[in-house]
Order: structure tokens, then C-alpha cells, then sequence
């Protein structure tokens, strides 16, 4: 069984209970990770975990470097990746407090984040059509109702560009789209854990209703941290929870993304690419 991966969001900066800690520094391709990898286990299984803003939350979401976050957990061997992330609601029944369990995103970014890691001599196009593991997003939804947790499943995630909160236009903009919840950082990690043949899910922790409700028309960032530190604790009992659950074996299709992705000629692809990218497509070249 490969390790199980943990990327920590806005106010969740470490796990308790992780056994056997060590931390390691990756070096990538695609240069330097938001931090150290925090190895251990965690119910008995080994785990590997990163706060994506770094400790003491020093990266913005367009600064963030995604491919080497996620190179480095496909480097220690990261076969599931459970993504926590702050949102903000754009539906009146995902209160904050709740959880989502998203299964969909929508792009709204500027292109700040490097979101392949095909983009120097090789060529692949995933199939991104259900872009979080079914599987693995069942296990955490099983798991937060199992809990007594406000849990939902399935969900659209918008990803913005941020820093700065939405205006009250664009917000009352996605609301009309359909969007049930915004943030800024997890569809880079999807499509790049797609690409790395690692299964991902997203557990997005509802901080607040942005600006369109009546209630939130001023949304502050001690507002979002306050409330995600009020739920950080169920978070945590619910990512122990899913890892104890967890089967050894995967049944999803996430392993095999990369078997028919690859179109450029193998005789082609740069020597460079051929060893940046060994530990994602050694397998198929």
C-alpha cells in the first residue's frame, strides 16, 4: 500500500497523532516545495504531510508551487492525496461549519499557477471529466457522516485567483452559474495528482458565505481563520478516521490516468524530460 498524503489549508498547519516523524526535504524539477514533508503513521498506516502556505502561512495561493508540492508527495511514494482547504459558501444550505466533499471545479484563475508538469518536450491530456477519486471521496464522505459531521457530498468548487476576496458582483456572478462553494488553490493539486497517477479528494471546510449573504457582507480574514480553527478538530478526527478505513488496494481508475495520456512520440521526448519526469512516467516510456 503507497502513503497516504495530507495538504493542510488555511489554519491547519500540522497533525497531531502522527507517530515515527521525521521531516524531509525534496528537491524537484520544478524547484522548491512549500516546505519539509512531515513523515510518519497515523492509524497504523504511513502517511506524508504538507501545509500548502508553509507554517505560519507565508504563501499566497498564485505563489504557491503546486507541481513540486505534488512531485514531492509522488516522490515519497503518495498514492492518495486528501486535500483540506478553507471555502467560502455560495449556497444558503452550506453553512459555515459544514463540510463539502467536492466532485467538480471550475477554472477562474489567470493562469498564476502551473497546473502540468507537461509543458517542456512531452505532451499528455488527461482525462479530467470526474477530477477527484470516487473512491476516495466515498471514504470521506462515509466517514464524516459516520462522525455526525454537517457533510455534504458532492459539490462545485470554484477556484479564483485571489488574494483578494470576491467583489459582491462576482460572487452574486457564480451564484447565478450554479457554484456551491469558492476558494483558491485545489484545482492545480487535482489536475497534477491526476497527472501523477495519485488519487486526490478535496475536504472543503465552509468558513463563510463570502459576500453575498446579508449576514456576510464583509468578508474578513479573521472571519474564515477563526471559523476554520473552530472545525479544524473535526477535520482531523475525520482524516484519522478515512486513513484507518482506508483499503490497501486501489479500485479506482487514478493509477492508470497516464496509460493512453501521453501523445508525443516516444523517440522525441527530451533526455531532460525523460528523467525529470521518471517517477511520472517511467512506467510508459
Amino acid at each position: 500500500m503507497g502513503r497516504i498524503g495530507i495538504i493542510g489549508g488555511s489554519g491547519l498547519y500540522k497533525i497531531e497523532g502522527i507517530k515515527g516523524v521525521k521531516e524531509v526535504s525534496i528537491t524537484t524539477p520544478f524547484g522548491k516545495p512549500s516546505g519539509k514533508f512531515i513523515v510518519g503513521t497515523l492509524e497504523g498506516k504511513e502517511v506524508v504531510f504538507l501545509p500548502r502556505h508553509d507554517v505560519g502561512h507565508k504563501i499566497t495561493p498564485s505563489k504557491i508551487n503546486y507541481r513540486a508540492n505534488i512531485y514531492g508527495m509522488k516522490k515519497l511514494g503518495v498514492e492518495r492525496i486528501i486535500s483540506v482547504a478553507a471555502c467560502g459558501s455560495l449556497k444558503e444550505n452550506l453553512k459555515p461549519m459544514d463540510f463539502v466533499v467536492v466532485d467538480q471545479f471550475v477554472d477562474r484563475t489567470n493562469n498564476a499557477r502551473e497546473m502540468t508538469f507537461f509543458d517542456h518536450g512531452i505532451v499528455a491530456h488527461i482525462v479530467f471529466a470526474q477530477p477527484v477519486c470516487p473512491e476516495l471521496a466515498g471514504e470521506i464522505y462515509s466517514c464524516g457522516k459516520n462522525l455526525n459531521l454537517n457533510i455534504h457530498k458532492g459539490g462545485t468548487y470554484l477556484n479564483m485567483e485571489g488574494p483578494a476576496f470576491s467583489t459582491l458582483a462576482e460572487s452574486n456572478l457564480y451564484r447565478s452559474w450554479g457554484m456551491d462553494i469558492i476558494g483558491m488553490t485545489n484545482l492545480a493539486e487535482a489536475k497534477l495528482a491526476r497527472e501523477a497517477e495519485i488519487c486526490y479528494s478535496t475536504l472543503a471546510a465552509v468558513t463563510d458565505y463570502d459576500c453575498w449573504h446579508p449576514s456576510h457582507e464583509s468578508v474578513t480574514v479573521e472571519m474564515v481563520i477563526r471559523n476554520l480553527q473552530n472545525n479544524v478538530e473535526n477535520a482531523k478526527k475525520l482524516i484519522s478516521g478515512v486513513i484507518k478505513n482506508i483499503q490497501p488496494h486501489r479500485k479506482c481508475s487514478c493509477g492508470e490516468a497516464l496509460k493512453y495520456a501521453i501523445v508525443t512520440d516516444r523517440k522525441m521526448i527530451p533526455a531532460k524530460a525523460k528523467k525529470d519526469l521518471e517517477i511520472i512516467i517511467g512506467k510508459y516510456v
